[in-house]
């Protein structure tokens, strides 16, 4: 059983549009794709079954203990081909500095993590920032970056600078998603309505397309 938590360097990274592309891309696959959201959140959790076809659990050590974590999430991903977790927030953000945020979580449960990266409005500069990532380690927190997904790439052009950035960096670049306002996330509310999970149906087809385009799968898959 493989797994992985999509973090990012910060919100608005489209974490959520992203895990729904994966999930559904591996669902296409055949494989049986359990989700998990970092977190209090219910309505993410709602995308992700629309996507996956499978119910999504919660994953808070805020609110639960660290062994109840441990115990729900090995409960779900007995049957699992894959279990993909989406983070919260940015990768270190949590209730008090990192703790209960998505590096804690992926510590605590070994997952390698995919950092998402918007690289909107940057290109080579994101190096710093990645080196940062790369190398920031709190004690009692050691979270695996098993590669990085831009987000938000203009071009070809765009993605051979940020690309480079991650060599010059030593992470692994997995991918991109091109600039498309048609992958935004509908609002959050209390519910969707029929017209509106219409529009998901769409979201997510088009993310699971952009991700089988322009990400290594496989590599997630069998790292």
């Amino acid at each position: 059983m493989q797994k992985v938590l999509i973090a990012a360097t910060n919100s608005n990274c489209g974490k959520t549009t992203f895990t729904m592309g994966l999930l559904r891309a591996l669902k296409r696959r055949g494989l049986k794709v359990q989700p998990y959201k970092c977190g209090p959140d219910y309505i993410d959790p709602m995308f992700h079954h629309q996507a996956s076809g499978q119910e999504s659990v919660n994953l808070d050590i805020v609110m639960a203990s660290k062994e109840h974590v441990k115990d729900i999430f090995t409960r779900y991903s007995e049957n699992a081909d894959i279990c993909v977790v989406e983070g919260v927030m940015g990768l270190y953000d949590g209730r008090d500095r990192w703790h209960g945020s998505s590096a804690e979580i992926a510590s605590l449960l070994d997952i390698p993590i995919v950092l998402l990266v918007n690289a909107k409005s940057t290109a080579y500069s994101i190096a710093p920032l990645l080196y940062g990532f790369k190398n920031f380690r709190p004690e009692g927190c050691k979270p695996r970056i098993l590669g990085v997904v831009f987000n938000m790439v203009g071009s070809e052009r765009h993605f051979s600078m940020l690309k480079q950035a991650c060599e010059d960096v030593g992470l692994e670049c997995l991918g991109y998603l091109k600039r498309n306002e048609k992958l935004s996330v509908p609002s959050r509310h209390l519910g969707l309505s029929i017209a509106e999970m219409e529009k998901l149906e769409n979201l997510i087809n088009a993310a699971a397309d952009e991700v089988v385009a322009h990400v290594n799968i496989d590599k997630i898959v069998n790292p």
